[in-house]
């Protein structure tokens, strides 16, 4: 392995750990190498707070080393004033000779600003190493800057004969198909994306909260599909656990394909992803529509015999895993 790599691989390990509190910004990793050795590290704090590379260089003891040390970075450094100041300032204030950077950044207000304003300063600068890798990892961020959307996540569980639920229950509850290894993956889930959607069925037939509940973090922002209106307070997602939007026929038109417009509602609003958990009808229109990035869906153990279809997807499979009873495969848009 080039040592390049060796270096942008460490990188993108400790840059998911800022995942699910970074955002709008993206979670990068920042990593200092002087005569072989990492001598700083850093990952994107809290959205406000400082970037990978400004923790990187804060978590040098000998600042003088600096000066003859190369920054790793998952993503190029900014360039602009935003709630911190331009990494690509303190980078060449600190005389750091070398930048090795795994990925261009779309948002237009960096967008090669950042590598211009480095190389200026007289940095060697060094771009494309684990590119694809990288880009895979900001996958949010460039979804929402090059789509002008949400990172979309479709997620659903579907019985062994492919039921998503019962046609008749008794309780205003979930009929819970999967394990309690499963339902708090799902929970971890949340704390790492930005919002979670479901449909007035969902919300009426289930009552859910939504929430992180068997994970420590913070809950997602709740979207609700209500076309009518016809949802009252009630229901428990619209206590105070944590935000909740509720999209009517005032907001977009239910007689043309909703998926669009439900994602230009969520772009406008700043939501960099978002999990479509349901019912079936919902999760359908956004497979119709093509609108999608990845879907994982769990497979238990139950039968129903009868009941609500899952949906019908058609995607490649990228992996396979067992949760005890469980099955979870994701998908990727083909």
């Amino acid at each position: 392995m080039q040592i390049h790599e060796f270096y942008i691989k460490r990188c993108l390990q400790i840059a998911k750990n800022g995942l699910g509190t970074t955002r709008p910004n993206p979670m990068v990793g920042a990593v200092i190498v002087c005569d072989n050795k990492i001598i700083g590290e850093g990952f994107t704090s809290f959205y406000g707070s400082n970037h990978a590379e400004i923790n990187a260089i804060n978590s040098v003891i000998d600042k003088a080393l600096l000066t003859k040390s190369t920054l790793y970075v998952t993503l190029e450094p900014c360039s602009h004033f935003g709630k911190t100041p331009p990494c690509s300032d303190l980078i060449a204030k600190h005389k750091i000779p070398k930048v090795v950077i795994g990925c261009i950044d779309h948002n237009p207000e960096v967008a090669g600003k950042g590598i211009a304003k480095l190389q200026a300063s007289g940095c060697d600068v060094t771009v494309g190493v684990l590119e694809a890798e990288c880009k895979t990892h900001h996958k949010r961020f460039f979804t929402f800057h090059n789509k002008k959307r949400p990172y979309i996540i479709l997620k659903w569980a579907e019985t062994k004969d492919g039921f998503i639920a019962p046609n008749t229950k008794n309780e205003q509850k979930p009929v819970w198909i999967t394990n309690t290894y499963s339902r708090q993956l799902v929970h971890k889930w949340r704390t790492e994306e930005h919002a979670i959607l479901v449909g007035t069925n969902t919300v009426s037939e289930d009552n859910p909260s939504l929430t992180v509940r068997d994970w420590a973090g913070e809950n997602p922002i709740r979207v609700v599909l209500d076309r009518e209106s016809k949802l009252n307070s009630d229901f428990n997602v619209f206590n105070d656990d944590g935000k909740t939007y509720r999209i009517t026929n005032r907001e977009i038109d239910f007689n043309k394909p909703i998926a669009i417009q439900i994602a230009d509602i969520l772009y406008k609003r700043n939501i960099n992803s978002v999990i479509i958990e349901g019912g079936s009808q919902t999760l359908q229109t956004f497979i119709n529509e093509g609108l999608w990035d990845e879907a994982r869906v769990f497979i238990g153990i139950t039968e129903f015999k009868d009941g609500t279809n899952a949906p019908k997807l058609n995607g490649i499979l990228i992996s396979e895993s067992k949760f005890k009873s469980d099955l979870l495969r994701v998908y990727a848009k083909d």
